[in-house]
């Protein structure tokens, strides 16, 4: 892969905020609303359990892909979450970002 070149950006995030809809209705339906804070902290759970899987993992202990899968889903609902308590349109933020690193990955190709 040549990395040094222009690359086609995903043209459209309108299915991530379709699911952080989704994600909020079912949020608000079905738990107490809770602080970003909440959600944050969960994040960082999710995430440290993730990557502790992937340290034992790297140790050469056997770890089920089930249980990556398991953890990533988690990472997933917790950030969808996290943006909701936060009233963060994850897809524009997402869309923005990755167009920041399309340019600095351009003007630093050695980077």
């Amino acid at each position: 892969m040549d990395n040094k070149g222009p690359v086609t950006l995903p043209r459209s995030y309108g299915g991530l905020r379709d699911l952080q809809g989704e994600f909020e209705a079912y949020q608000r339906a079905a738990f107490p609303e809770r602080e970003p804070r909440f959600f944050s902290l969960e994040l960082c759970g999710e995430a440290g359990e993730l990557a502790n899987l992937e340290k034992k993992s790297w140790k050469g202990r056997e770890v089920d892909d089930a249980d990556f899968i398991d953890e990533a889903a988690d990472v997933v609902i917790a950030i969808l979450n996290y943006a909701n308590a936060r009233n963060i349109d994850i897809a524009r933020a997402v869309s923005e970002k990755m167009a920041e690193i399309e340019r600095r990955r351009l003007q630093e190709p050695d980077r």
